[in-house]
């Protein structure tokens, strides 16, 4: 897959592309409620929320084009099947119009990909059937290319709406200075996912997209979904760019090795 140098980008396309994620365990309802309210101004795709918010969110978000978007299995996927699928069909029948699940992440690692595909085929069914759609979380920051691959290809196989890189909260402790890091999405793993993904598989990047810059160089590499809490500057940055309503071409500045390559310019 070559690394793209341009692509096109119009303030409805990249607000469309925001699932504004109101995830913090901290997160007061006020907050949310805030949250909601920004996702409301800028039409992005979802507000992307925990389970027990689909009914305030509701109360905001009905009669606009912003979805709802809950978590199960929520940040580290360790749930029994069982109660991944309770959960999933529980939000939908709530109001949500997209469910994103976090894989079992120790039966990836340990290769046990016939539990894995099991889980997501379960649950993957309840959301359609409640006519929703499914993203799967992978947690990357976990896993290496050969986990990524095998994940890409059981979601295609199953024909699942989208394929997510982490959650957000995926941190990894450093064996010799115990100290935590995460990095999220990056480019070379949302180039690894779309290239083993089928045509039909979505793709959304997830912790590391923070800026305007970061945006469109992942809709670049054919992301078409991003969860985010920089939502307003993101926007707000775009317009002063002067991107605006129309659909505009827009050059792709790679910095060296980024994307797996070369700087282009």
């Amino acid at each position: 897959m070559a690394t793209p140098s341009t692509t096109i980008v119009s303030v409805p396309i990249l607000a469309k592309m925001i699932d504004h994620s109101l995830l913090h365990p901290t997160m007061t309802d006020a907050e949310v409620e805030a949250g909601l309210e920004l996702s409301l101004k800028y039409n992005v795709a979802t507000a992307c929320i925990k389970p027990y918010s689909i009914a305030q969110a509701k109360k905001v978000l009905d009669g606009s084009t912003v979805k709802i978007c809950a978590v199960i299995g929520f940040p580290h996927g360790n749930s029994a099947t069982k109660i991944k699928v309770i959960e999933a069909q529980e939000a939908v029948a709530e109001g949500a119009h997209e469910i994103d699940m976090v894989v079992n992440v120790g039966k990836v690692l340990g290769g046990d990909y016939e539990y894995v595909r099991t889980e997501i085929s379960a649950v993957d069914f309840v959301v359609k059937q409640g006519g929703a759609i499914l993203k799967v979380i992978f947690e990357n920051d976990y896993l290496g290319d050969k986990e990524i691959i095998s994940l890409c290809k059981i979601c295609t196989d199953l024909e699942v709406a989208f394929v997510k890189t982490s959650t957000g909260y995926g941190f990894v402790k450093d064996s010799a200075s115990g100290m935590y890091s995460y990095k999220g999405a990056t480019f070379p793993q949302l180039k690894l996912m779309r290239e083993n993904c089928g045509d039909k598989i979505q793709i959304k990047a997830a912790g590391g997209v923070r800026s305007l810059d970061d945006l469109i160089k992942v809709k670049a590499l054919g992301v078409t979904r991003i969860g985010a809490t920089a939502t307003a500057a993101m926007l707000e940055e775009a317009t002063k760019r002067g991107i605006g309503e129309k659909e505009v071409e827009v050059k792709v500045k790679w910095n060296e090795g980024e994307a797996g390559g070369a700087a282009v310019y």
